[in-house]
């Protein structure tokens, strides 16, 4: 009994021990912009992960928009986080303006709740959202049952960010419950990338410019990681519901778990670019449960053609000694890359991460097309390679993460075929249509004054007058017998 109970103490210290690192990891980066909104609300709250958002309800110099609503959620459960209590609702057209500070990437995540209130329905919610001109959301109305984040990588020059917020029809409403603006470490997004597709691969330039939104981000072989473990205030989610075998057996992998420190080192993956949780955590293919690839399929909304960032972390907890992990890399079925060397590309350490980036063309089908609603997946896998130890204990492949987010199309929009000023000149702001409906009484209401003051003053023009008695003899000798009338 006194066995177990020690056993018991070590494991939970163990635990407080990678709990306080965590959130020691997660408060060490300090960005240099970064704004935190609790919309609708006159209060600031502060979430599970120990950040304050700020109500704007008290800093109006963050929204504009006149008529704009602070919605009050009723019959919520006590466990709905504040931020999720309260909404900014936009009747037209609204925006909020950050000032920005430092040049580059920046997150911004949207909070989204469809509250129920007696006051207004956000059934009626149908919007969209740009973001610097790059439309990130269209015709969206959130989800009925569950919150939504929507995340999305923007770069921004020194100046101002602005996310407007427009009703898809004048009959709609806009709305968003809470927002976060945070300059990203310059190490995030790199510049290049390795572009992949049936042909081969190729260097892709001008990563870090693109607009992109957050589709995918996995904690391989691991559990889900939460805000407050995560450097960047970022959510993993376990991949079990991704995986598969060639074999369809998930006896052909091992997951691993890492209890010792992971190294980050110049030139590889920086703790912002993935946490500990993520690197310590992997599946691994073993030659003793034969020679299969694994794969994760990760099924994509329907409609439109974009450019998709796939990113693939590995950090080799499972080898027992340098050198002996080889494999390959594929994307979609295309071989990305060859006899990946792990232990070359982490400089010859153990445990120290490393991160690839690839892009791929993607088409998805088209529901208004007569095709497949459902669209389509990305498939990535790893799995031996011709350099592949032939030791029966050792490890064939491993993958600790994947990220996957689209990229812009050529109209700078995350969300269809629509440019911002498409949506900003198509969407009409009630406010104008008023002023249009009154101007337009204004001159009907003229116009037949006008018309009734023409008709008196004819009248007064050509109005019966008194004739003369004096008719005068008419000299012409053709004109026959006439009377002629004199004055006495």
């Amino acid at each position: 009994m006194a066995i177990l109970y020690s056993r018991i103490v070590s494991l939970l210290f163990v635990f407080l021990l990678s709990s306080s690192s965590s959130s020691v990891f997660a408060s060490s980066f300090s960005p240099s912009d970064e704004y935190l909104v609790n919309c609708g609300s006159d209060v600031d709250s502060t979430v599970v992960d120990n950040r304050r958002f700020v109500g704007d309800d008290a800093n109006a110099k963050f929204f504009s928009s006149e008529d704009s609503i602070a919605l009050l959620g009723e019959h919520l459960s006590p466990n709905v986080p504040q931020i999720y209590r309260t909404a900014r609702v936009f009747p037209r057209q609204g925006k909020y303006k950050f000032n920005v500070n430092e040049e580059g990437t920046h997150m911004v995540r949207l909070h989204f709740n469809r509250l129920n209130s007696s006051k207004i329905n956000l059934d009626d919610a149908l919007f969209h959202v740009t973001v610097n001109g790059h439309v990130v959301l269209s015709n969206f109305s959130g989800d009925e049952s569950s919150r939504v984040v929507r995340e999305f990588l923007i770069w921004v020059r020194v100046g101002e960010l602005v996310i407007r917020f427009v009703p898809s029809k004048d009959s709609n409403f806009a709305f968003v419950n809470a927002i976060e603006v945070i300059s990203a470490p310059k190490d995030l997004i790199a510049d290049v990338a390795t572009s992949v597709s049936g042909d081969g691969t190729e260097r892709f330039n001008g990563l870090a410019k693109q607009a992109m939104e957050v589709v995918y981000r996995i904690n391989v072989g691991g559990r889900k990681v939460t805000p407050f473990n995560d450097t960047l205030w970022r959510t993993w989610l376990p991949d079990d519901g991704f995986f598969k075998t060639a074999d369809g057996s998930s006896s052909s992998s091992e997951k691993v778990y890492f209890t010792g420190r992971i190294k980050y080192r110049p030139g590889g993956a920086s703790r912002e670019v993935g946490p500990d949780n993520v690197y310590n955590t992997a599946r691994v293919g073993k030659r003793s449960n034969g020679l299969v690839d694994m794969s994760w399929d990760f099924p994509l909304s329907a409609g439109g053609v974009y450019k998709y960032l796939i990113r693939m972390h590995f950090c080799d907890i499972a080898s027992k000694s340098l050198g002996r992990l080889y494999f390959n890399i594929y994307i979609n079925g295309n071989l990305a890359y060859e006899d990946f060397d792990i232990s070359y590309a982490a400089g010859d350490v153990l445990a120290s991460p490393y991160y690839i980036d690839f892009v791929v063309d993607h088409t998805t089908a088209d529901s208004n097309k007569n095709k497949s609603p459902s669209g389509s997946s990305i498939t990535v896998s790893v799995g031996p390679s011709n350099k592949t130890s032939v030791d029966v204990q050792g490890v064939d492949a491993i993958l600790n993460g994947v990220e996957i987010m689209k990229m812009n199309n050529s109209m700078g929009s995350l969300d269809g075929y629509v440019s911002a000023d498409m949506i900003l000149n198509t969407c009409p702001n009630r406010r104008n249509v008023s002023i249009f409906i009154a101007m337009l009484a204004f001159m009907c209401i003229f116009m037949s004054f006008y018309i009734v003051a023409r008709r008196k003053k004819a009248r007064d023009d050509y109005g019966w007058t008194k004739l003369s008695m004096d008719v005068f003899e008419d000299n012409n000798p053709m004109s026959g017998d006439q009377l002629i009338a004199r004055k006495a």
